[in-house]
């Protein structure tokens, strides 16, 4: 019998099977019927995906800190199908799959050129996602983790805009070089320890000398696809070139997977390099965060601000994952959860003005609030929860990784949070600026008379990013309350294996 992790991780691959069939069986003068069927099959697909997600957290024993939903199958060479998700990962796979029936939705009168093969490159990408966060084999992770590379490629250098071939090809190289080393690192773990299991490879004590090599090799793959400063540099071409919903799964979710990684393998596998390294790591995020909050005050276009926004807020996530206590690793994983929806919600607020301007200069807008009083109001929301703002998603994820990190148990916490807290007044800099240049004063620009405000549809789109903003904003426990027993797990392990 398929078990739901198998279930929920191929799903998507019925909407492509569907969307080949529609597209082989045409007749030319049904190029139209071709483009809506296979929109409505894509969503179709996505909402049931999301279905069984939403069935597999209901499901999902909150206070069993172990793998659950386990299926194991042999398969080739000493690898096997091994799937299952803990308190981590779980939540991950429910965000993958909540984005995703948005991005269809907003794809659906900004792409009319291929569109079927736009919607399978999405519904390929939901699952190597969603595998991602699955897998339990490292062999196994690692073809989820690479294939994702192929379908984001493909959507920025087909789909994308003027200079799409080169942001995808910096973006297929960067990641690809890093992940070649982890490659290496995976090939010696399994020569090493004679197993490719993910579980028996936690409870394996690794050298010390050659835990700093397969660390390192580890993290030239995370840094780069989370990315961490100085190797975020492909990220904000890449947003940039990208279609709307390409933008929001790169912020969504493709970023999430270098923390994933963090969590997954470097604390538990290399517990004694992360020690060693943590200095590093902080240093590191430190310089994203204040660094990067820099760069995007003084960008001219949206989306290029939102992405070094990214940058900035995934240096939050590093510095909670390493602080070495329950609080930074918890609010490290609140982060990229509250991440996924607000910078997802920050790129589709800015899809609905460029599908009517075609333009994101940000000197091309103004006084947007006369004319469309709603998105102001839904841009602001998000504006405020990217700061930061009590009560809203984004202030429960940066607070908690500063506290983790002032109690840090390794390296210079008290200076980390001290900078990272400037990164927060820094952020509401930019943000607030971005939003009155954009959102407030008069229309000067007479193109902009006629703008019309968000429709039916893309309010629908909105209200359960709203909601889910502001629901994690004032009872994060709907997050902590399902990952509280597998990082209490993840951070007593890591400290006795490291002696801290």
């Amino acid at each position: 019998m398929v078990g739901i992790l198998t279930l929920t991780t191929f799903a998507p691959l019925i909407g492509v099977a569907a969307i080949l069939l529609l597209k082989a069986f045409a007749k030319p003068e049904q190029a139209e019927s071709v483009k809506r069927n296979s929109r409505w099959i894509a969503l179709a697909t996505t909402i049931a995906t999301l279905a069984l997600s939403i069935l597999l957290v209901a499901n999902f024993d909150s206070k069993e800190p172990g793998f659950q939903f386990v299926e194991h199958l042999p398969w080739f060479a000493g690898a096997d199908y091994r799937m299952g998700v803990d308190g981590i990962s779980v939540l991950f796979v429910l965000l993958t799959a909540f984005l995703m029936p948005l991005c269809i939705a907003a794809s659906w009168k900004s792409i009319d050129d291929r569109v079927a093969e736009y919607f399978i490159a999405f519904l390929l990408l939901e699952t190597l996602m969603i595998g991602v966060f699955c897998a339990l084999d490292l062999i196994l992770f690692y073809i989820f983790f690479e294939g994702g590379l192929i379908p984001m490629f493909l959507i920025i250098g087909i789909w994308g805009g003027k200079n799409r071939v080169y942001a995808a090809y910096k973006f297929f190289l960067y990641t690809l070089l890093g992940s070649i080393l982890m490659l290496g690192a995976i090939l010696v773990m399994a020569a090493t320890a004679h197993t490719t299991s993910i579980p028996e490879l936690m409870a394996y004590k690794f050298a010390p000398q050659l835990q700093t090599w397969l660390w390192l090799a580890f993290f030239a793959s995370f840094a780069v696809k989370m990315p961490m400063w100085p190797v975020h540099t492909w990220l904000p071409d890449a947003h940039v070139e990208a279609p709307t919903a390409g933008s929001v799964i790169l912020a969504g979710i493709m970023l999430k997977m270098g923390g994933y990684g963090f969590l997954r393998f470097s604390l538990p596998m290399f517990p004694n390099a992360s020690v060693m390294f943590t200095p590093l790591i902080f240093a590191m995020s430190v310089i994203a965060i204040v660094y990067t909050s820099l760069v995007a005050f003084r960008q001219t276009d949206i989306k290029k601000l939102i992405a070094y926004s990214s940058v900035a807020h995934m240096g939050f996530v590093t510095m909670g994952i390493f602080s070495g206590n329950v609080i930074g690793v918890q609010g490290a994983v609140f982060q990229m959860i509250s991440h996924g929806i607000i910078s997802g919600a920050l790129f589709l607020c800015v899809g609905v003005v460029y599908d009517r301007m075609h333009t994101r200069e940000i000197a091309f807008y103004g006084g947007l609030v006369t004319r469309m009083p709603w998105y102001a109001a839904t841009f602001m929301l998000f504006t405020m929860g990217n700061v930061g703002l009590p009560g809203t998603s984004g202030f429960v994820g940066e607070i908690l990784t500063m506290t983790g990190a002032y109690g840090a148990t390794w390296g210079s916490g008290t200076w980390t949070a001290l900078f990272a807290a400037t990164g927060v007044i820094l952020s509401a800099v930019y943000a607030l600026t971005l939003y009155r240049r954009v959102i407030f004063g008069q229309i000067v620009n007479p193109k902009l008379a006629a703008i019309t405000d968000m429709d039916v549809r893309e309010v629908a789109i909105f209200i359960p990013l709203i909601v889910g903003a502001l629901v994690l904003g004032v009872y994060p426990h709907f997050v902590l309350g399902v990952t509280e027993a597998s990082v209490t797990r993840l951070v007593d392990t890591w400290r006795l294996a490291a002696g801290g």
